[in-house]
């Protein structure tokens, strides 16, 4: 019964742990996604637009998610 305890602790701790990280880069991984979208639309663009491009790049990400 005290080995197991340990063990019990262990997976506990590292699922909490995989939760927390998951829930705190996917948001990263998202913006870093939106960001690369608008350098590759600003490059493509000949009339540009921040937000316009922003916005657009947002939507089809999350589609995509």
């Amino acid at each position: 019964m005290k080995k197991i305890i340990p063990k019990v602790i262990f997976i506990i701790v590292a699922i909490i742990l995989i939760y927390f990280l998951k829930t705190n880069f996917a948001e990263y991984n998202i913006e870093k996604s939106i960001s690369a979208c608008v350098l590759g639309e600003k490059r493509t663009s000949e009339s540009f637009d921040l937000k316009k491009a922003k916005k657009y790049c947002e939507e089809e990400i999350r589609k995509q998610k």
